[in-house]
């Protein structure tokens, strides 16, 4: 009678010893190698195997230890930029500080940002008007929005160079997670995968409560 081989795998589960009372057919079966034609023993197999696993493991290990390196120089650019931010006196001060960190420490080639309830003479453009639509869409944002730009009115924020802009990252300015937006600060690239949707937010929303922090001491 043939045997399903979910019969065979349930039996072998089911019956740890079996090769330990016929321990000749470890040598004597033969099955196809997973990387090519012949075929090997099962004993061979199974080292094939644990190589097979090892080597997948070593990949996920490098590629943890890669992302904690990449977030280790994330959070060390953070923190030069808090320092910063913390000398920082006023809103021109803020301005410079966020242009030369972004610039330089985060290789973002360009970014805007407007902030609401500063002095009219806060910066340039910094204190310009926002209209209340884009208002209305900043206050429902949640968190940070990569991808195509969500609110066009942002785009003349950029001036000559916004027609070339292909990827962008819209950070609502929240001191905090549960209050309202005092602004918004959008980031922007001409590469077009430089900013995505579905990318991780994390460092955005913390970048966005820095600047936000440094930004409403000088609310008006």
């Amino acid at each position: 009678m043939d045997m399903q081989p979910e019969h065979i795998a349930e039996f072998l589960t089911r019956h740890p010893n079996f090769f330990n009372d016929f321990p000749t057919l470890l040598a004597d079966l033969h099955i196809p190698h997973p990387h090519g034609t012949h075929a090997v023993s099962m004993s061979e197999r199974q080292l094939i195997a644990m190589r097979d696993k090892v080597r997948m493991l070593e990949n996920k290990l490098a590629e943890l230890i890669q992302f904690g390196e990449e977030n280790d120089g994330i959070s060390d650019k953070l923190h030069a930029l808090t320092l910063s931010l913390l000398a920082a006196r006023t809103p021109q001060d803020v301005l410079a500080t966020l242009t030369l960190h972004l610039r330089e420490g985060f290789a973002v080639p360009h970014h805007a940002i407007r902030a609401w309830n500063l002095p009219a003479d806060a910066a340039a453009g910094l204190a310009d008007p926002v209209s209340d639509a884009a208002r209305t869409s900043i206050e429902a944002m949640s968190v940070p929005v990569c991808g195509p730009l969500v609110i066009e009115e942002t785009s003349g924020w950029f001036g000559e160079i916004s027609p070339h802009l292909r990827a962008f990252a819209c950070i609502p300015l929240r001191p905090a997670a549960t209050t309202p937006p005092i602004g918004l600060l959008v980031l922007a690239s001409e590469e077009v995968k430089r900013f995505y949707a579905g990318m991780g937010t994390l460092y955005l929303e913390r970048l966005g409560q820095l600047v936000s922090a440094a930004l409403i001491r000088m609310q008006a």
